[in-house]
Order: structure tokens, then sequence, then C-alpha cells
């Protein structure tokens, strides 16, 4: 986190022999005197021992800018004088600021300083602002599910889905192909998604049993506007049906083969698995590769489901090693 320089009066580079007050964000319309003019006009004043001298104004370092004293009250000689060294003043810091602001020996020109409409310097910073790096959701190695409490690992050459039909968080193959079924729409030879399961339900078993076919058919049935991008499913497999742990939690994956009218089909999963945040509503994560893809093998998918955890939690290793219950 880096901190803002603290309100104060600054040097005003637009006004020369001028000081604008800074009130933390922004400038103001307040200005005074610079030390070096108050410092001239309290010399002045000594300098004639029959007229008054008032003590110069001097600002609170923090808060609001104070209002200045009344002039002193005093002869014409006084005012004179103050008044030609104030001139002088100005013109010697117009010429300071000239010489400052012209070419250097290697022919560039200085930076000017700050004006009234520039914010001002800020404090050298005392820890570092967290990057996007530095967060879950800022890594690009991993899908973040806020939602559910849960991340999981983005194969190489997979990419974050930044805009989908459903809006479920989806990493998915980088480069796009025609769909076999109709060139009216374009398909990736992987993708997993994340959602919640519907409110009531609890049994990861009966949860997975019954989204396995919502997987497929949004796969390979047909789209949300209703195109049958592989031709339709002719029919499936069961490869695999079985309790799996997930994030530390004991779930249940089903794992379909299924064949289409056109394309090579492919390979489905829905696993579902009680979620490690809130009322701990189970989470089911979706799969489905293209089939006959050596970049795509169906253990990738176990990969992928074994890099499940929860949102920083790197002791359980997304379940690795954790007991499957009865």
């Amino acid at each position: 986190m880096s901190f803002a320089t603290p309100p104060g009066w600054y040097p005003d580079a637009g006004t020369p022999g001028t000081d604008r007050w800074w009130d933390g964000t922004a400038w103001t319309a307040h200005t005074r005197p610079s030390a070096a003019a108050h410092s001239a006009a309290h010399s002045a004043a000594h300098s004639a021992p029959y007229e008054p001298v008032h003590q110069p104004y001097a600002p609170q370092t923090f808060g609001p800018p104070l209002t200045p004293p009344p002039p002193p009250r005093g002869g014409s000689r006084t005012r004179v004088l103050a008044i030609t060294l104030s001139s002088l003043l100005v013109l010697g810091a117009a010429v300071t600021a000239a010489i400052l602001l012209g070419p250097d020996d290697s022919g560039t020109r200085a930076a000017p300083g700050p004006t009234a409409s520039d914010p001002a310097p800020t404090a050298p910073a005392t820890s570092a602002t967290p990057s996007p790096e530095d967060s879950p959701d800022g890594d690009p190695g991993l899908l973040v599910d806020q939602l559910n409490g849960i991340t999981l690992a983005v194969p190489d050459g997979w990419e974050k889905a930044k805009n989908t039909s459903d809006d479920a968080p989806t990493i998915r193959t980088a480069v796009s192909y025609d769909c076999p079924g109709t060139s009216a729409s374009f398909c990736y030879r992987g993708t997993v998604s994340t959602r919640t399961a519907r409110a009531g339900q609890s049994d990861p078993k009966a949860i997975a049993e019954a989204d396995i076919t919502a997987a497929a058919d949004r796969a390979y049935e047909e789209d949300v506007l209703g195109r049958r991008t592989h031709g339709g499913i002719t029919s499936h497999t069961v490869l695999k049906a079985e309790p799996v742990a997930v994030a530390g939690r004991t779930g249940y994956l089903v794992r379909w083969r299924v064949v289409t009218a056109k394309g090579p089909g492919g390979a489905v999963q829905s696993v579902a698995f009680p979620s490690t945040v809130g009322s701990e509503t189970p989470v089911i994560v979706r799969l489905a590769f293209d089939a006959d893809r050596p970049e795509l093998p169906v253990s990738l998918m176990d990969t992928i489901t074994r890099s499940i955890r929860p949102i920083g939690d790197s002791a359980t290793s997304g379940g690795v090693g954790a007991s499957i219950g009865p």
C-alpha cells in the first residue's frame, strides 16, 4: 500500500514566490507567500524601528488552511519596502525558474514543478500494493469461483473465458473451430465450468448423476440458441461413476463417452461435492473434451479434478490424499 503526501503548504511552480495548500487529495485555491517572501518581509519590517512588526502567518502542518491575519498597520514606508522586496523576489524566482527549466548540457529540458492542477508528489511507498498476480483472480494459471470458494488449475494452452452464455466461471482451449453440425457457430475442443447446485440438493451422487445429462446436452446436443452444433447425441457409454475426493471433501463423479451425428463426439464429466463456504451447498464442475484429440486425454479430466481446492488453501492439494467416506 502506498501513502499519499499529507496535507500541507507546497511551492506553487505556476506562481513563483507563492505556496499553495494541498488537502491530501487535490490542490486548493488557498495560497500564501512562500517562506522566502515571509523572511524578506520580516527583515524589512525590522529595518524600520518605529513601525510595529507583526508575527508572520504560520499555518498548521495538517488540517484545513487558516485565515491569514490582517495586513500590518503602518506608514507608507513599510508598505513601499514590502512591495519593492516582493517584486524583487518574484522577479528573482522567475529568473531562477527560467534557468532551471532551460536546457541542460545534454540538451534536455528539466521537468517543471507542480502546478495547481497537478497532483502532489507522493511519498515513498512503505509497502507494495498487491499486483493482480498476487491474488488468485489475477493468476492466469487459476480459475477462481469466488461464489463457491474454489480454484482449479488452467492447463497449458487453455484460457479463461471472459463471457459465457450462462455466466459460469469457465476455462477452455484457446483455439476454436467451426462446429461440425453448423457453420453458424464455433466450438472449443475442451471446456471446464463451475456452478452451484440447485437449492435443496445435498447428495453429491444424486446431483452428479442428474447433471451429467445436462452437461452432455450442453456440450454436444444443442447450444443455448437451440443449434445442434454436433448434429446431436446418438448414444453414450458410462466410463466412470464413483466417489471422489475433491478439495478435501467427499464428492461423486460421473463420466460419459458420447457419440454424435457429426464430428468425433467426446467425453463429458460431472463432479459434485460440498462447498467449503457458506451453507456448504454442493458445487458442480462440468468437463467436456472432444474425442480423438491427443492433447485432451481423458486422464486430463482426473488431473483437473485433483487440482480443485478451496480458495487460499494449499494444504489439501485439491483433495489429493483425502479419504473417501462410505
